[in-house]
């Protein structure tokens, strides 16, 4: 095969070794029908079974379907962004490997992309086949949370099935639970996102992944992913202002105290607000200097990580003066 393909779709796989061989044989016999060059890669999220084995089956078996074997669990975001590493295609198609996901929903995904000029085309589970009150009623909750909070209006943050421009993933760093964030995260670099309703269906070999430990992580994470689009390049504006409050507040409280001792002639020292007025100063300061550390360390992420402070979509006779001219 060619260093480049059309799409690479990539498949998470954690104890898996049940859905491996009908997932694989389903995925191909859709990108069978499809014009787009194509390959697949299953990434073994280090499963304890099988599922290792029967993935690199499928690579002896047909040259499109490339493995990545971790050497321990490390998490779906980690195995997605895995995927987004070693991906070849212009375009790149996360599913799950549970067949939960329907792969003749991605030529529409594709569609979408081309013809509105999308960097990012989400699923959604419309008709999701889960249960309501442990699944999905939650995920309803926790979707309207995180579009709020992340500003960015989808239906189903939480669909594996979505597809993205390959230069678009490419300059997002993913850890944690972000993988259900990239839209956001996406658009933090002037991504265009859209939604469309795909098929869901119920499982029907292995269990579940999912426990309530996950939601919690997702909460933190989702923190993150608010820090970091609103102050990931100002961190200033946000430790800077807490600190001027905290520090006036407390600055207040201190000569409000010395003047009442000057005035009256009472004593200060035992009384609560002196305690508290120095606390706010303290904490003032505390978050002034976590300000200009946090300054520090963008200057360090952009100017040592050689990352610009901005993302190009496209350009018309400009080179690139970094660039090797040899």
């Amino acid at each position: 095969m060619g260093r480049g393909v059309d799409l690479s779709v990539v498949v998470p796989l954690y104890d898996e070794e049940e859905n491996v061989d009908p997932v694989v044989a389903e995925l191909l016999g859709v990108l069978d029908t499809m014009p787009q060059s194509s390959e697949v890669l299953l990434v073994d999220d280090g499963s304890r079974d099988r599922t290792g084995e029967r993935a690199l089956a499928w690579h002896r078996r047909d040259e499109r379907v490339r493995v990545i074997q971790f050497r321990r669990n490390f998490g779906q975001t980690a195995a997605i962004s895995a995927g987004f590493r070693f991906a070849r295609g212009c375009a790149v198609v996360p599913m799950d490997g549970d067949q939960q996901n329907d792969p003749r929903d991605i030529p529409r995904l594709l569609a979408v992309m081309d013809e509105g000029g999308h960097d990012v085309v989400s699923g959604w589970r419309r008709g999701r086949s889960d249960a309501m009150l442990t699944r999905r009623l939650p995920s309803t909750l926790a979707n309207g949370a995180v579009s709020r909070i992340t500003r960015t209006p989808l239906h189903d943050h939480g669909c594996t099935l979505k597809a993205y421009r390959a230069d678009v993933v490419r300059q997002l760093h993913l850890y944690g639970e972000l993988h259900r964030f990239i839209p956001a995260l996406a658009g933090m670099v002037g991504a265009r996102v859209a939604e469309v309703p795909v098929n869901h269906r119920p499982r029907t070999r292995g269990s579940s992944k999912y426990g309530a430990t996950r939601s919690l992580r997702v909460v933190l994470d989702l923190l993150t992913v608010r820090f970091l689009l609103r102050y990931l390049a100002r961190p200033m504006q946000l430790f800077g202002v807490l600190g001027l409050v905290s520090l006036v507040v407390g600055g207040a409280a201190l000569t409000a105290l010395v003047a009442y001792k000057l005035v009256a002639g009472a004593g200060i020292a035992d009384r609560p607000l002196l305690v508290l007025g120095v606390l706010l100063v303290i904490l003032g300061v505390q978050f002034i200097s976590m300000g200009l550390l946090g300054e520090l360390l963008t200057r360090i992420y952009h100017e040592v990580g050689r990352r610009p402070p901005y993302a190009v979509r496209r350009t018309a006779g400009i080179v690139d003066p970094t660039s090797d001219p040899g």
